[in-house]
């Protein structure tokens, strides 16, 4: 179809609407949730229960997605069910949604449906959407308000009727060792007008052999300034004006929201080439006139749940209240609110139907359903368990997700795995990382199921189907026609029934009943990507060794852009935006890296393993070792001030939700001995972290700046014990007696106010130059 026959389809289907905008203003607000992904990547379980309803934190998916959207002010939702559709539909109606005032749920049923741009048409034909709506998938979770972007998009409509779609996203670097975020998904390349946040190019499947950016000739001849991005984090809600529906019906290639609609309004029209510091290859302008802009948010939380790693991420997220008021301990739709039990920097959430032996362990960030057991000396920490779970003596769980109904005997051993429903793991066996067990399986006796593994009592299917096909074979019934294991096992003593032959018997040792699949060729990097386990040192090893031919580039080509990635005109360009930039990387990077020194703290994570994880936000942010030492040092003290001593615990929330409008962000009340001595513990633990930045005697001096800075503003803490805790630096090797004589000799000209320090650290300062010259 022609473009000027697509754009008269589009302007009737707005026609049909409504013609007045302040009628279309007035509409009660819609939302097009899409019950189906669309994708195999949560495969094998998905071949028996939809992804959104598997469980998020012992709550289905699309409760969060639906909390939110009554929450956000939508009126109505249309829940798109094609995959395992009775299952949906059954759910939602034996739920509280359908019985909600003010908001109401309903669902629209199809069995030959094999993407969401065929859904999307689908919507359009019922003549259901009478305005604006929000168009999300069920595995989303969000808790940002609407409002602001839901009016910018309504302003825009009103001067530009081609603004048919708003974007929210999320700054968020990617890995440049990995490129991929810390959802893992892909690296995300965008270019977005910085003036009108117009979107101008999207590319999620970069192509990273190549090392141009194509532009096209208008597209910088129409705008003055471009921004490049390769920070930005697309959270999957849209904001969409009517003729979205109508344009996805118009052009029957559009399968996939985002490489083939968003990039169908993009041509792919290479121009002229430029070298990009990040290295990538772009080509885009506009089709058909209409556009997509973007809304970015800051403080508030939104992510998909596109694969095996963002559901760890998400999950813990949700534990660590970033997702406030969608969290353990607070009641809302289809969920059981928890008790928090505080440990020291975390918390645990319990209930009251747990039964726990008292030599069992259970520890920070973990959550334990209902009517779970818990035998003697077991140990579980960083996880999740669901309900009417069996754990037996000596059991080991660590950074793993158990859901319902799940019988562990002794010994076994579970470290970053998911366990469905249903499942037994005979005694002493051990799941390596990575490893997903699909519903009732069941694990043999002391077997050890490889790293990365799948287990589904459904065979593998011979045929791998594309990214965009459904998730099981019979729409209709919501069944599965794979083959599978036709016996059943003893729960009493693993055996198969007669049913089951011996050609077809599982390799899952004695008792054992689930076939392994193969990872398919090419496939191994994939899993460890996109796993719940924690990327491998070694691997994290092996691509900061390759990225450092592609760094020199860089550096020799970093004159070919600024390092904000934006384009800008010599008639725009101005010394004030850069300074602001860097002003805001820095705080970006200082963000970061205490986000990565906390999660090490939490999960135990090796000091070798975070300095590489540090490295890779300094190259990123282009950050020197300097930056690096004060980042790090400003957590540690941050750190030492949210930890509890024995006097504070239990008495005040040290991590309130960041979103909550109750709680406060008081931190612990010290005696100064206590904060003196946690900082000590934490300077010796951590101590080899901070040394790997301190190269120079420069660099030691903006540690103590640093502290001095703390102590005036973020940490005032520490105020009256500035002299002792560096003497604790000094004695820790930290700091050279250099260090500490050059930053006091440094003071001498300046102002009284800016003595307070080396006034209080006179006689440590001192003994120091006695020391020197006793020496001498």
């Amino acid at each position: 179809m022609g473009a000027q026959k697509k754009r008269a389809a589009a302007a009737a289907a707005a026609a049909r609407v409504s013609e007045d905008p302040d009628d279309l203003a007035r509409q009660p607000l819609q939302a097009i949730l899409l019950a189906d992904s669309f994708t195999t990547k949560f495969r094998p379980i998905t071949l028996e229960r939809p992804k959104v309803l598997l469980p998020l934190v012992n709550v289905p998916m699309i409760n969060y997605t639906l909390a939110w959207l009554e929450a956000a002010g939508v009126a109505e939702v249309f829940v798109f069910c094609c995959a395992h559709s009775k299952q949906v539909i059954d759910y939602l109606e034996n739920s509280e949604w359908f019985s909600q005032p003010n908001f109401t749920v309903k669902t629209i049923e199809s069995h030959n449906i094999i993407s969401a741009g065929d859904a999307l048409r689908l919507i359009y034909e019922q003549n259901v959407i009478h305005g604006d709506f929000v168009l999300i998938s069920g595995d989303t979770v969000s808790n940002m308000s609407l409002t602001q972007a839901l009016q910018e998009h309504k302003e825009r409509k009103k001067k530009d009727n081609n603004a048919v779609m708003t974007m929210i996203i999320k700054k968020s670097k990617p890995s440049p060792i990995t490129r991929q975020s810390r959802l893992g998904t892909d690296e995300l390349f965008m270019a977005i007008d910085p003036n009108t946040k117009q979107l101008l190019y999207y590319e999620d499947k970069a192509d990273h052999s190549k090392g141009t950016i194509c532009l096209d000739k208008m597209l910088l001849a129409e705008n003055p300034s471009i921004s490049l991005h390769n920070d930005k984090q697309d959270c999957y809600i849209d904001i969409c004006s009517p003729e979205v529906l109508s344009l996805f019906t118009d052009n029957f290639d559009y399968q996939h929201l985002r490489r083939h609609f968003v990039k169908g309004l993009l041509l792919d029209d290479v121009g002229i080439s430029f070298y990009m510091f990040f290295h990538h290859a772009i080509s885009s302008t506009f089709i058909m006139g209409y556009k997509i802009f973007t809304h970015e948010i800051h403080s508030s939380y939104a992510a998909r749940i596109d694969n095996y790693r963002s559901y760890d991420i998400v999950s813990k997220d949700i534990i660590q209240r970033w997702t406030y008021p969608y969290v353990p301990d607070v009641k809302f739709c289809g969920n059981r609110a928890t008790k928090l039990e505080r440990r020291g920097i975390c918390f645990t959430a319990f209930n009251s139907e747990i039964e726990q032996s008292r030599s069992a362990q259970v520890g920070s960030f973990t959550v334990i359903g209902y009517g779970t057991k818990i035998g003697s000396n077991s140990k579980i920490s960083d996880s999740v368990i669901g309900e009417g779970c069996t754990i037996g003596s000596n059991v080991l769980i660590e950074g793993s997700y158990i859901w319902d109904n799940v019988i562990i005997e002794d010994g076994c051993e579970l470290r970053h795995v998911i366990v469905c429903d249903g499942v037994i793991m005979k005694a002493g066996a051990v799941l390596k990382p990575g490893v997903v067990l699909s519903f009732k399986v069941v694990i043999g006796e002391r077997f050890v199921v490889p790293a990365y593994s799948k287990v589904s009592l459904l065979q593998q299917p011979t045929v791998h189907d594309s990214d965009e096909e459904l998730e099981y074979a019979d729409n209709s019934s919501g069944t599965v026609e794979f083959s599978s294991i036709q016996g059943t096992a003893d729960q009493s003593n693993g055996e198969m029934t007669s049913e089951s032959s011996e050609a077809h018997k599982p390799k899952l040792g004695t008792g054992g009943v689930g076939y392994i699949w193969s990872i398919c060729e090419g496939g191994q990097e994939e899993e460890w990507r996109h796993s719940v386990a924690p990327i491998p040192e070694d691997k994290l090893t092996e691509l900061s060794e390759a990225m450092d031919d592609d760094q020199e580039l860089v550096t020799q080509d970093r004159t070919a852009l600024s390092t904000s990635g934006e384009l800008i005109s010599d008639s725009n360009a101005s010394e004030g935006d850069d300074n602001e930039d860097s002003k805001d990387d820095s705080v970006y990077f200082e963000k970061e890296v205490e986000a990565t020194f906390l999660r090490a703290v939490e999960e135990n994570v090796k000091v070798d393993h975070v300095i590489l994880e540090v490295n890779s936000l300094r190259l990123s942010y282009n950050m020197t070792s300097a930056d690096c030492a004060g980042a790090v040092f400003y957590s540690m003290m941050k750190l030492a001030i949210k930890t509890p001593h024995s006097s504070a615990i239990g008495l005040l929330t040290l991590y309130p939700s960041p979103f909550s409008m109750v709680a406060s962000n008081a931190y612990p009340i010290y005696l100064s001995g206590e904060l003196q001595q946690n900082t000590a513990n934490i300077i010796t633990t951590w101590q080899k972290l901070l040394k790997s930045y301190l190269l120079e005697i420069d660099e030691e001096i903006e540690i103590i700046l640093k502290f001095e800075e703390m102590c005036l503003e973020s940490a005032k803490e520490f105020s009256p014990l500035f002299a002792r805790i560096l003497h604790i630096l000094y004695d820790k090797d930290i700091l050279q007696e250099d260090a500490i004589l050059r930053w006091a000799d440094e003071k001498e000209g300046a102002d009284e106010s800016d003595k307070v320090f080396v006034r209080q650290s006179e006689k440590f300062i001192q003994w120091l130059r006695e020391a020197s010259e006793e020496e001498d």
